[in-house]
């Protein structure tokens, strides 16, 4: 067999469900070629390799590159003042209603470059590949009007091309009403739905559609009216559902059979139930959770009882989740929601994948492109077990050492 590199003297978490946990594979050996998994398994059944490089990993594990999908990595400014109000008592929705929240990172996303707005979007970045992620979903959402939702989603797709991960985008103007359009919430999402959402579309700036369903943000059926045109042009949507109060966002993302719904803390069983007959993925997000310290957890045990898979993200925000650690939500999940370790590196690979839409990475094995990590510890579980750690070792992209 001849191979573009090959990896031994490993331990290999290939994630495959229906085996050992973790999808283990002791003593084991990755065969890559042309950027994909050609064989994984163990070292003493590898065909023979004719491999342009060898590389010895010391006894390392070697996992699926991670994949964060929920950010809002592409923003301008910070909102650690609102930080601070939370901290002195303010409810998230408090801070909204006068004016601050989402609305204060949209002033700051609009004054911004586009330059500006990589270069910041970068830095975070850094924090995510220290965490051996190799896929990033980025949201639009700070804009709220056509050339700046256009310019976070160019940002996005830069960061894509220069930024060593693979970048997949969503469009989400439905976030919030933009200051200009409070007394005339319906002009806006008619411009959200027929005019931003098309024209970012046209620029193929976009691969899924996103939106925030809560009484603070959109209703059920302003939803409804863009993901009905995000049908329309052939995009798979997902939402913020249920992050708040139970708005019936679950269902409504099963309705329109949603590659994921986030957050869900509110979730009842009604909506599981149609999030598992639609095979749609629960993006569990504890960073938000912890910021906002609140006190119902997403319905896990339900998940678990009607076979729904769970998905764990940063949602790296400047509001409500400033967090830049995938190894770090991993452990949120784990000491918040009672994941197990095993259940929260399936959240942050093939899970995540799914609520990608994505279907060639998330596991180690043969056809898969070799997007993958090595990490410094004893046993995977570790992943999920040290808070700030420095663990991994290396990252790759297609079966090349990524920076």
């Amino acid at each position: 067999m001849k191979a573009d590199r090959l990896l031994i003297d490993c331990h290999v978490a290939t994630m495959i469900e229906g085996g050992a946990p973790y999808g283990a594979v002791e003593d084991a050996a990755v065969v890559v070629a042309d950027g994909r998994i050609a064989w994984a398994g163990p070292r003493a059944d590898m065909p023979t390799v004719a491999a342009d490089e060898v590389e010895r990993l010391d006894g390392r594990w070697v996992t699926p590159g991670l994949i964060d999908c929920h950010t809002h990595l592409v923003f301008g400014g910070d909102r650690s003042g609102e930080f601070e109000q939370r901290l002195q008592g303010a409810s998230y929705e408090e801070i909204a209603r006068a004016g601050g929240g989402i609305v204060s990172s949209v002033k700051a996303t609009r004054a911004a470059s586009e330059d500006q707005l990589f270069a910041s979007a970068m830095r975070r970045l850094e924090g995510l590949k220290d965490t051996g992620v190799t896929t990033v979903e980025i949201k639009s959402g700070y804009g709220l009007d056509r050339d700046s939702e256009l310019k976070m989603l160019r940002v996005a797709r830069r960061i894509g091309r220069e930024g060593g991960v693979r970048v997949r985008t969503a469009y989400l103007g439905l976030h919030a009403v933009p200051p200009e359009h409070r007394a005339d919430r319906a002009a806006y999402v008619d411009k959200a739905v027929d005019g931003i959402l098309p024209a970012a579309h046209a620029e193929g700036l976009v691969d899924m559609v996103d939106a925030y369903c809560e009484p603070i943000a959109f209703s059920g059926e302003e939803v409804a009216r863009l993901f009905d045109k995000a049908r329309a042009l052939g995009l798979p949507v997902k939402l913020h559902a249920d992050q708040l109060s139970d708005g019936g966002g679950a269902a409504l993302a099963a309705r329109y059979q949603a590659l994921s719904a986030d957050h869900i803390e509110h979730t009842t069983e009604a909506g599981v139930k149609a999030m598992a007959e639609a095979g749609v993925v629960a993006v569990l997000l504890p960073g938000a959770y912890l910021m906002l310290r609140e006190t119902q957890t997403p319905p896990v045990d339900l998940l678990r009882r009607h076979g729904v898979r769970m998905a764990v993200a940063t949602d790296c925000n400047p509001g409500t989740s400033p967090l830049a650690s995938m190894t770090a939500a991993m452990n949120l999940a784990c000491v918040q929601f009672r994941l197990t370790p095993e259940e929260a590196l399936a959240g942050a690979t093939r899970n995540a994948a799914r609520a990608l839409g994505l279907k060639d990475v998330g596991v180690i094995a043969p056809g898969m492109a070799a997007d993958l990590a090595a990490w410094d510890v004893a046993r995977p579980a570790e992943l999920a077990y040290w808070l700030g750690k420095p663990m991994l070792h290396r990252r790759w992209i297609a079966g090349a050492p990524a920076s």
